[in-house]
């Protein structure tokens, strides 16, 4: 066993090195990217080849996986960051979370756009178009449905059926559900990329985009206005900190729920004596559900996790939710933007809770040691968590299945990078059908 010590935020950074990013015995590696949809992450990597920094990396992820993986990262859906950032010497938290409309509705105000626009404008090197343009292109050409994003489909499809545009992207000509390797493709979606990519976030919150998804929440009963709409701000603050044994870890402060669950789940899990990491890890999700009153929860929330770290050492930890898996399940028309599901609409709203990107560094001057997210429930959390663990225990984690999920629900994921020793490693959960890839100096 060993201690936790919660500590107060405080603006620092632990210069990343090792062979592994660019040393003289191992192969150049300009940066590493993690997720649980194929495609983003070698739209990640891609990025990071082209001289783009962990910030660009997640930011392309971010828009390729609402292409790729949109039921849990559409455009109508928000989420939260954690950046470690070498040249500023900041720890900082993006928070933008889809909020409710302050009229009320079933629609929730996005903050996805907002807030990757926000995170590369600060700390991104490359242009913003050329972070939202694979996306775009992919929406326009088509792309190959993924085994994660088939996987998704499968368990959504009366969602599918309920939406017209979702149906004729995602249903064949039978009326059922397409499978792994088919293409499919959304011009809707790639045009307002488009507004995106050319004008930055303004060209999703203002001008036709905007029009379109308020005149179609409104059509529907939605209560969103274009003042909150137009003036979604994503909200920048010092990240939760705690010692774990030796390692310093950085996750969600503890003002939004997401923090305050993996700050109870660490501590569960720093305490235990437990070995068995399955029994350690569902007792400690049962304690921490317990304590917050959470009694019961959907099979698939609509979330997913992401991360990526460059060569320098900037490191982003990032995870999304759409509150349920495809949002409300409402596309407004002539956008192909999904509207996500109101917070406050039913306990779907409870994905916020446990989207738990994570960035650790080892010790309080050292490399960084791991960033990763948790995502899609309780066992997401627990798993990054449980891996945050056994590294400030010391144990082996660079290895392929060093990472565990818990196989206790098909949704709840954990994608992490992590470096020991000079070596880093990205590490896709091995319960599911994500990539960790490296990219090429």
């Amino acid at each position: 066993m060993f201690r936790i010590r919660f500590l107060a935020a405080s603006a620092s950074f632990f210069l990343l090195a090792g062979c592994s990013l660019g040393g003289d015995s191992a192969p150049p590696v300009s940066g590493y990217a993690v997720g649980d949809e194929p495609l983003a992450v070698k739209a990640g990597v891609d990025v990071l080849a082209d001289g783009g920094s962990a910030a660009d990396a997640a930011s392309a992820m971010y828009f390729m996986l609402s292409v790729t993986y949109p039921v849990a990262a559409g455009l109508g859906g928000g989420g939260l960051c954690i950046v470690h950032d070498q040249q500023s010497g900041r720890n900082e938290e993006f928070d933008f979370l889809a909020r409710n409309a302050m009229g009320g509705g079933a629609y929730a105000v996005p903050g996805n756009v907002r807030g990757f626009a926000t995170l590369q404008a600060i700390y991104g090197r490359l242009p913003w178009a050329r972070d939202v343009a694979p996306a775009e292109a992919y929406a326009a050409t088509g792309f190959p449905v993924s085994q994660a994003l088939a996987a998704r489909l499968a368990s959504a499809q009366d969602a599918i059926r309920l939406d017209a545009n979702l149906a004729s992207e995602f249903l064949d000509e039978s009326g059922q559900v397409k499978k792994a390797g088919a293409i499919v493709f959304n011009h809707d979606l790639s045009a307002t990329l488009s507004q995106i990519r050319q004008y930055g976030a303004p060209g999703f919150y203002r001008g036709t985009v905007a029009q379109e998804v308020l005149a179609y929440s409104a059509s529907q009963n939605g209560a969103m206005s274009a003042d909150e709409f137009s003036g979604y701000a994503a909200e920048r603050t010092a990240p939760q900190m705690a010692q774990v044994g030796d390692e310093m870890a950085y996750f969600p402060s503890a003002d939004v729920g997401a923090g305050a669950f993996a700050g109870a789940l660490i501590n569960d899990l720093s305490g235990s004596d437990e070995e068995n990491s399955a029994t350690m890890v569902g007792e400690a999700v049962r304690m921490a559900l317990d304590r917050f009153g959470v009694k019961s929860l959907p099979q698939d929330l609509g979330a997913t996790g992401f991360a990526a770290l460059d060569s320098s050492g900037q490191a982003v930890a990032c995870a999304v939710t759409m509150n349920g898996p495809f949002g409300s399940g409402h596309t407004a028309q002539g956008t192909g933007v999904v509207l996500a599901r109101a917070p406050a609409a039913d306990n779907t709203g409870l994905a916020a809770v446990f989207l738990t990107p994570v960035i650790a560094t080892d010790g309080s001057d050292g490399p960084v040691a791991l960033a990763g997210a948790g995502a899609g429930g309780p066992n997401g959390t627990a798993s990054i968590a449980y891996a945050l663990v056994k590294l400030a225990r010391g144990e082996d984690m660079t290895q392929p299945g060093s990472l565990r999920s818990t196989g206790m629900a098909p949704y709840d994921t954990v994608n992490a990078i992590t470096c020991q020793s000079g070596t880093c490693a990205a590490l896709p959960d091995p319960a599911a059908h994500g990539l960790g890839a490296a990219a090429g100096g």
